[in-house]
């Protein structure tokens, strides 16, 4: 009563098809299953400098750099001219810091600026506000559509202002 040959070749082949009709073979991995995360960091502070000097400052309780694209988390930032920087949310794409939420500016010797968005190029300085702004300095109050700020220049140009301004008597 033993098994015939025929038996266990007709066995053995017909599991060889199975396997190979159901297993697929390459040599990709599985895109699904892998992080595109480049860099992951919590509480970190970012120092720029070059050779004679610190350029730039940042910190972030979190952030995280995929495909080139930095996303950050409680943005706080400052250079030589822009005394403060901050933002709920911020991502950093192409020397651009486009920042969402309680966006504030703190000039040194100016105003403070208060929005909801804005974009901040690094190698210009200049800040854009494209959603409704508060400025304020002292007793001075200007609120606007739009605002753009040269930190180089401090210079401050602004759409659709209504502003309360006190001047001091000569």
């Amino acid at each position: 009563m033993g098994i015939k040959l025929e038996y266990i070749l007709i066995f053995a082949i017909a599991l060889t098809m199975v396997v190979t009709t159901t297993v697929k073979l390459t040599n990709k991995t599985n895109d699904t299953l892998l992080s595109k995360k480049e860099l992951e960091f919590t509480d970190t502070t970012f120092i720029e400098v070059d050779t004679e000097k610190m350029q730039a400052r940042s910190y972030s309780t979190y952030g995280v750099r995929e495909a080139g694209i930095l996303r950050l988390q409680h943005l706080t930032f400052h250079t030589k001219n822009i005394d403060l920087l901050l933002a709920d949310q911020g991502i950093y794409k192409q020397n651009t810091l486009f920042l969402d939420g309680n966006v504030s500016l703190h000039e040194k010797e100016g105003f403070h600026y208060t929005a909801e968005h804005a974009n901040y190029n690094q190698k210009t300085e200049i800040l854009h506000i494209n959603s409704a702004f508060t400025a304020q300095m002292n007793q001075n109050l200007i609120k606007g559509k739009t605002l753009k700020y040269d930190a180089q220049k401090k210079e401050a140009n602004a759409t659709g202002i209504d502003a309360v301004i006190y001047t001091t008597k000569k």
